[in-house]
């Protein structure tokens, strides 16, 4: 059983209420930390009481997993959407073009509100490290489906892990860069899109 919302939006209305108490939840999670926001300082915040937020939220895990689904679903869109423009050129075209998906899942990712905050309480609250873990499982199973047609020699348990650790690379690089300021995100981006490039590359020389 998940944390998240208690139960699904039904109408329009409650389901803006409920986008936009993740965005205040968001906004909040980056001012005060993930110890100090409680669900009466978002309900404040939104203008709403906090039996109005329960409707919605059991407590506040329950806040920080629905942003956490949230954020893996717009990385996952991202993904959705650069497969459909480039996974049936093959791998050649989908290594070619790694470093759009890496820039355009950066864009996203700093686009939803206290995104820094929310990754951190995937990475540290142990109610909620199951929501990343899956999500970055399923982006394997996703490029798995898009390269497995063109590698029909390589096993896919093998494929899966190689590119588990394609993916677990370009999320921390991401990150790295919400607090590592010695360097510009425009070359770690790169440097990374240059390593998953030849990674992908060097699948096709082991088919």
């Amino acid at each position: 059983m998940t944390l998240a919302a208690r139960r699904p939006p039904q109408q329009a209305r409650a389901h803006q209420t409920q986008g936009r108490l993740l965005d205040v939840a968001g906004e909040l999670l980056a001012e005060v930390g993930i110890e100090r926001i409680s669900t009466n300082m978002i309900a404040a915040r939104a203008g709403l009481s906090p039996p109005a937020l329960y409707r919605y939220f059991g407590d506040k895990y329950a806040v920080l997993e629905a942003l956490g689904r949230r954020l893996m679903e717009r990385q996952n869109e991202v993904l959705d959407a650069w497969l459909a423009r480039h996974a049936s050129g093959g791998i050649a075209a989908m290594a070619d073009h790694i470093g759009d998906l890496l820039a355009e899942n950066a864009a996203a990712t700093r686009a939803e509100p206290g995104a820094v905050w929310v990754l951190r309480a995937l990475h540290a609250t142990p109610r909620l490290v199951h929501i990343r873990l899956e999500s970055h499982r399923h982006v394997t199973g996703r490029l798995v489906d898009a390269c497995a047609p063109h590698l029909p020699r390589i096993d896919r348990e093998t494929l899966w892990l190689r590119l588990r650790l394609a993916v677990e690379l370009g999320f921390a690089a991401d990150e790295m860069l919400y607090e590592e300021d010695r360097v510009s995100a425009d070359a770690v981006l790169g440097e990374v899109a240059s390593m998953l490039r030849a990674a992908l590359l060097d699948l096709t020389a082991a088919d």
